[in-house]
């Protein structure tokens, strides 16, 4: 065709003229189903002929009917063909139980036509030629038929004049194109069927199923083809629930423009842990907070909560391992109330310990209370929990799912702690199934070691990006008024190993300049950390004014150095 040559377009284009560096504008119809219209690109084409596929309950006559009476609130009116081999009313009977069906537009803008008679008794010439004068008198914007092929050919379907059920299926498609309509075709086909002539002549093809595994069924939606559209890839999570279907996309849209993060840090509630961290968590960072069964991370999250809510950001926590009461009442007896911002809504608690869940259901909900709370802290505690509340068909693939749900949430500008439970020894830092360390910016690993007898708990920052830290093994503990940072465990080797030793040199002997009453003094020190004269008295059970002697000493010697202002001692590493 030469240069400026034009193409006439017939059809529902109704002739019109398109130069070749035109492009035709196709106009979108909003699907009215949650999630859908993101999924198929932004909304189905006008005058598109569509294939709803899939096997026996898969949700395609509730998919068909929510949007059927979504289009006739939007103006746009419905014919919608059955050929059930039961009473249109029977159908209707079930679906008036969710809140998207309108008795009150049944008849009107919603109009059934039940097809079974033509089908069972003249066979599929009569079937067509009732459906072309009905769209003909109603002169509709929608057009569903409802669900022809497995009931057709379970009811024994004849053929006319050499016409076969699918052959039939064809034209009716053929038909439907031709008609300044969006129409829909719903059809009970296999995973083999795809080869049919009827995929060829829709538009855009849904594929609705159901994964079964073990005692879990989730519901999954497919774009096979959307002509004019670039749909979502991969498989989609479906729920239906009393208000039809909602559809939770694979790839979060983006709501708002990435939000970019320059500089700036948020104090984390935990006393000496900013400090260790190089100023505070960077704003917009995910931060893993990794550690075995008991070890505090819960109370470290909590703390992160309580923070960001005294400073008036708003916050929402995701909560796997309990209840939501539970978690008040216990951050209630680590000093930490939440209750009262919990009631404003400036805290945002989700709970989500059911099983079952996928992870685009949960990054949906985190998502829409971000974005409905302006919230600029989201804490998930644990992701061992959310793991275990998947449900089985998701568990394979948590590794990407937990990439895709951390990037949606940075991508929102919001600054993201996780828990993770640890299982093994500290070169073993896997979850319970897979590692997902990757995601986190910054990795806190909490952990046991034994030091005399008992339990010490201490902490290491594996890494910050571009940030300086702490290098240290830094004790803490956790009590009644929540975690605090004690200080680096000095003067042992083999932390790691969870059963230290101290080094050499640092033994309960004399050291140059020091009695052996102030050597063990030391020793107490360097196994507590950063104490008050009065703490370590106590733990060694010495009068104060012999410690406090002795710590003098200590301090004189360069062993110690003290804190004038804080009156805090600590032991200096050798």
């Amino acid at each position: 065709m030469p240069p400026g040559a034009v193409l006439r377009k017939a059809g529902h284009m109704g002739g019109v003229v398109v130069t070749p560096d035109e492009r035709v504008v196709v106009q979108s119809l909003d699907t009215h189903v949650p999630g859908l219209d993101a999924v198929v690109g932004g909304g189905l084409p006008e005058y598109s002929f569509n294939l709803i596929a899939g096997g026996p309950g898969a949700g395609k006559t509730t998919l068909a009917q929510q949007i059927a009476f979504g289009s006739a609130r939007a103006g746009r009116t419905v014919l919608y063909f059955t050929v059930l081999g039961e009473p249109t009313l029977k159908m209707l009977r079930y679906q008036r139980q969710f809140t998207f069906f309108d008795s009150a537009m049944v008849g009107s803008e919603v109009e059934f036509v039940n097809l079974s008679n033509e089908a069972l008794e003249s066979g599929p010439a009569a079937v067509l030629e009732r459906v072309v004068g009905e769209v003909e008198r109603a002169k509709p914007r929608i057009v569903v038929v409802d669900s022809f092929r497995s009931v057709a050919r379970s009811a024994g379907l004849p053929s006319a004049a050499g016409i076969t059920l699918d052959h039939f299926l064809q034209k009716l498609a053929v038909q439907l194109t031709t008609w300044e309509v969006t129409s829909f075709l719903i059809g009970e086909y296999a995973e083999g069927d795809t080869q049919n002539p009827v995929f060829t002549v829709a538009d855009g093809v849904l594929w609705l199923s159901q994964v079964t595994d073990r005692n879990s069924v989730v519901r999954k939606l497919h774009v096979v083809k959307m002509r004019g559209r670039a749909p979502m890839p991969g498989l989609h999570t479906f729920r239906i629930t009393n208000g039809g279907i909602e559809v939770f996309p694979r790839i979060p849209v983006q709501q708002t423009p990435r939000v970019p993060q320059f500089g700036g840090r948020h104090g984390t509630g935990v006393p000496g842990l900013d400090e260790i961290m190089g100023g505070g968590i960077p704003i917009g960072d995910v931060v893993m907070i990794a550690g075995p069964s008991g070890s505090g991370k819960t109370t470290f999250a909590t703390q992160f909560v309580a923070e960001g809510a005294r400073s008036g950001e708003s916050v929402v926590a995701a909560v796997f391992e309990e209840y939501p009461e539970e978690y008040l009442a216990r951050a209630r007896a680590r000093g930490q109330g939440l209750d009262d911002v919990v009631a404003s809504g400036q805290v945002r608690l989700i709970y989500l310990r059911p099983l079952d869940l996928s992870v685009d259901e949960t990054l949906s909900e985190l998502l829409e209370a971000v974005m409905k709370s302006g919230a600029t802290r989201v804490v998930i505690d644990s992701l061992s929990g959310f793991e275990v509340a998947l449900a089985p068909a998701f568990r394979e693939d948590f590794r990407e799912s937990l990439y895709r749900l951390v990037g949606a949430l940075t991508a929102a500008g919001v600054t993201v702690l996780l828990t993770a439970e640890t299982v093994g020894g500290y070169s073993d830092l896997g979850m319970t199934s897979d590692r997902v360390f990757f995601v986190a910016d910054d990795v806190i690993v909490q952990r046991y070691v034994e030091i005399g007898g008992r339990l010490q708990k201490v902490l290491n920052i594996v890494k910050m990006r571009g940030s300086e830290h702490s290098k240290e093994f830094n004790t803490y503990e956790v009590g009644a008024s929540g975690a605090m940072i004690r200080g680096p465990l000095l003067g042992y080797r083999g932390i790691v190993t969870s059963t230290p030793d101290l080094r050499l040199g640092s033994a309960h002997v004399e050291r140059s300049g020091l009695t052996a009453p102030e050597t063990k003094v030391l020793d107490a020190l360097i196994r507590l950390g950063v104490v008050s004269g009065a703490t370590l008295a106590r733990s060694m059970d010495l009068p104060e004014e012999q410690c406090a002697a002795a710590l003098a000493r200590l301090v004189a010697l360069g062993y110690a150095t003290k804190d004038e202002s804080t009156q805090l001692v600590r032991a200096v590493s050798s």
